[in-house]
């Protein structure tokens, strides 16, 4: 079976590290032909000589000759700037491009690759939340798919796997809460920038790890499933779920709710992305419901997290 050519936007980010991960656990499936990174130039050069990518993208041109001296003499090629990242999506040999870009950076690089008819697998929400009407539109017109890599959208996508003829009633984003659940609006005054960093159930990115504590990362997620599913927002809830088990769930017209469940591990829906449509083995630890005897639900507190 020929291996899938992948090209990671972010590789030195938290998702980028663990795709890397999953493309370790699994190398008669992968090999990566693009690794970019923004500033951290390091890893990047560390990440380029275990995986021997075709090409490796610096974004801040100042670090150009620092990657170039370290990676040229092993036959990678260098190049730098915002104008390179979109370039090097249109590449012939990458079967799908992992954007795991931070914030409105993603949304050229991805524009590029879905015109360069490359399937994307999507962990950048900002990318949909500004322009969530031009990519879907572009997908449809150059015949893309759209894989989401974000736990909660990954879990609604598998949820409708084999539902094309049914009907949505809803669907159910699950939030943690953040570090802050049950805080009041004066407790927030008070807290500082490590606590808010440390998300009880994720690794993350520092970007998303803040936006998940003051809970703005739901509403960005609200829109990312409003397009991604092509559903109105009455249609979408949010419902807070401290353990992270249940990581999103759809509700049919028939009353039926079909929910993905999992210990709260983002190479999960990585793996799933990358590997689609098949399920790829793996060793990771396996949730028990023994273990697990509740599951807590409830109402998100709109008015101390406006």
């Amino acid at each position: 079976m020929n291996k899938k050519q992948i090209a990671i936007l972010g590789s030195t980010g938290s998702i980028g590290v663990q795709a890397l991960e999953v493309v370790s656990e699994n190398p008669h499936l992968f090999n990566v032909e693009v690794l970019t990174a923004n500033n951290s130039c390091s890893l990047l050069i560390k990440q380029a000589k275990k995986f021997k990518p075709k090409v490796v993208v610096i974004g801040n041109i100042k670090k150009y000759n620092k990657v170039n001296r370290a990676l040229s003499l092993i036959g990678i090629k260098v190049f730098a700037g915002e104008e390179s990242l979109c370039d090097v999506v249109t590449l012939d040999s990458i079967d799908i491009v992992l954007v795991a870009l931070v914030g409105f950076s993603g949304l050229k690089p991805t524009i590029s690759a879905i015109k360069s008819r490359k399937n994307i697998a999507l962990a950048n929400k900002e990318t949909l939340v500004v322009a969530g009407e031009l990519i879907t539109s572009l997908c449809n017109d150059y015949n893309v798919n759209l894989y989401p890599v974000d736990s909660e959208h990954s879990a609604i996508f598998q949820c409708l796997i084999g539902e094309k003829q049914n009907n949505i009633e809803k669907i159910y984003l699950t939030a943690s809460g953040g570090p802050f659940r049950g805080l009041s609006f004066k407790d927030l005054k008070k807290v500082t920038k490590e606590a808010a960093l440390k998300h009880p159930n994720w690794v993350m990115g520092a970007k998303i790890t803040i936006d998940s504590a003051t809970l703005m990362n739901k509403g960005l997620e609200v829109i990312e499933a409003k397009w991604l599913f092509d559903l109105s927002a009455d249609k979408i809830d949010v419902i807070v779920h401290p353990q992270s088990i249940i990581h999103s769930a759809v509700q049919f017209d028939d009353g039926s709710i079909k929910a993905q469940m999992g210990l709260p591990d983002m190479k999960l829906p990585i793996q799933y992305a990358l590997g689609f449509p098949k399920r790829l083995k793996n060793n990771y630890p396996r949730f028990s419901f023994f273990e697990n005897p509740k599951l807590n639900f409830e109402s998100p507190d709109t008015e101390t997290f406006k």
